[in-house]
């Protein structure tokens, strides 16, 4: 009996402080294929825009693709000049299962001309052009269902060749499952024999 209750507790303890996940979900642009549709970002909220091949413009100005991420612009036509204004990347992702209050993560982004992050309404990062990333990150501001990413891109007007683009990736990600009321039967069983126990013992020692 003895050995089960300290297994009980051992397990569940275990569970409860260590068995961190990444985040589902979070995926950096350009998942797929040169001059596919980049599903897992929706543009404006009405569709998607396109992924982009190195060797061709606005690359070159632009950070160079690589096999973590690439570029996504609104058109197949990643050289097209984009209209002035702005235009909204967003992402989603579903912590349904997980302890919101523990999820965390950091990530780095790009873009033509300059771009805030929001995660669900809150503001958590800047990136003011395309030649370098800029980090952003969250602690905080999570829902325990769906959460949303918007990648607000700001296009400036200009005279000629003036394409728009967004590039993400994700350094870093940690939330902790909710445990299944099984873990929490383990966990009080666990002690409630611990104490069966301990409350022996001292019986012993003052026999």
């Amino acid at each position: 009996m003895k050995k089960f209750a300290i297994a009980a507790v051992l397990a569940a303890g275990s569970f409860l402080s260590a068995h961190a996940a990444s985040i589902t979900g979070l995926v950096n642009t350009g998942s797929f294929a040169s001059g596919q549709q980049d599903t897992n970002y929706s543009l404006n909220s009405t569709g998607y825009g396109f992924v982009t091949s190195n060797g061709s413009f606005p690359l070159g100005p632009w950070m160079a693709n690589s096999t973590t991420s690439k570029w996504i612009t609104p058109t197949a036509a990643q050289g097209a000049t984009s209209a002035a204004g702005t235009y909204t990347w967003s992402l989603n992702f579903d912590l349904t299962g997980f302890d919101a209050a523990t999820a965390s993560f950091d990530g780095k982004f790009a873009a033509d001309n300059s771009a805030v992050v929001k995660l669900n309404g809150t503001k958590i990062g800047y990136a003011d052009g395309f030649k370098s990333f800029y980090n952003f990150g969250a602690a905080t501001g999570f829902n325990s269902g769906v959460n949303t990413l918007d990648f607000v891109v700001t296009n400036y007007a200009g005279s000629s060749g003036n394409p728009t683009g967004l590039r993400v990736e994700f350094t870093a990600s940690n939330v902790t499952p909710v445990p299944e009321p099984e873990t929490y039967a383990m966990l009080l069983a666990g002690l409630g024999l611990m104490g069966v126990i301990s409350r022996r013992r001292a019986k012993r020692n003052a026999a």
